[in-house]
């Protein structure tokens, strides 16, 4: 297993710096990880740092409320693209999934799609906030809409990726759509663990920590 190229090696916080960004991408390309999950500001820097190398840039929409119109998050995708984001990670409209309105969520999610051109989107249900009938709801509406991945998690919410989340994604989806496990997943055991259930790709800001583990154990080092 390669398990660098499951990492989507995350830097999301508002108050990130320039300099946290370059050393983002350090990493990634030290590591080889599938991509870099960054904000929309900082699409086109990390594109330019990254462009020698295999490692994706990914963003963020409607992120991490998911409560933006889908107007704006179309508009959001488009503008990612064109700064060279190569993945795009929605969140669905929560409130809509709260009331059972998976219409409107299939909806805007087969818009971002389209405005993706192609590109994988990865659909962020926030599991936390949801009962299992609603996850397994906006996780069907996900793949009606064509998107590539359903994702747990923003990791901004009141809880992040969870075993059983997992595997009831994997299950719901089948065995041929992505599960990203996001938020919480700090360690090498932690990302085995998801992926032993399911998941096809890891959102997390301890990549490092765990392709240390991977390569020399566990140090227990502090990161």
């Amino acid at each position: 297993m390669e398990l660098n190229k499951y990492i989507d090696h995350t830097l999301l916080k508002p108050e990130a710096t320039v300099q946290e960004i370059i050393k983002l991408c350090e990493e990634a390309r030290k590591y080889d990880f599938k991509s870099v999950c960054v904000n929309p500001s900082h699409v086109s820097y990390a594109k330019e740092l990254l462009k020698d190398t295999g490692v994706l840039v990914c963003t963020v929409i409607g992120f991490p409320l998911g409560a933006t119109t889908t107007a704006v998050k179309v508009f959001e995708t488009k503008d990612a693209i064109k700064n060279g984001a190569d993945e795009i990670d929605m969140v669905i409209n929560i409130g809509r999934a709260k009331i059972g309105d998976y219409e409107y969520i299939e909806d805007e999610i087969r818009q971002v799609v389209k405005a993706a051109e192609g590109r994988t989107v990865k659909v962020i249900i926030e599991t936390c906030l949801l009962t299992d009938e609603e996850k397994v709801k906006c996780c069907l509406a996900a793949k009606r809409a064509n998107a590539h991945f359903v994702k747990t998690s923003t990791g901004f919410s009141t809880g992040g990726a969870t075993i059983s989340d997992i595997k009831l994604m994997r299950e719901t989806v089948g065995p041929d759509m992505g599960v990203k496990a996001s938020g919480g997943v700090r360690t090498k055991e932690d990302a085995l663990k998801m992926i032993e259930n399911g998941a096809t790709r890891i959102g997390t800001s301890s990549g490092v920590r765990i392709m240390e583990e991977e390569y020399h154990g566990d140090t227990n080092t502090a990161y």
